[in-house]
């Protein structure tokens, strides 16, 4: 995925399934350096992590 859908994404009110190493996670932001962001599990656990965004990929 490439920073100008990461951020389409961030300004959508759609729900847009996106993956990350085949598990599903909601994006929560695009980080200062432009090629990671902060994402979590879809689900009851908030655990947050940070990807790079050449790892997200829009299902």
């Amino acid at each position: 995925m490439d920073v100008t859908r990461v951020k389409q994404i961030l300004s959508s009110s759609a729900d847009i399934n996106v993956t990350y190493n085949g598990i599903s996670v909601w994006i929560d932001q695009l980080n200062e350096d432009g090629k990671t962001a902060t994402v979590h599990l879809r689900g009851p656990l908030e655990e947050r992590s940070e990807v790079e965004i050449s790892e997200l990929k829009e299902v």
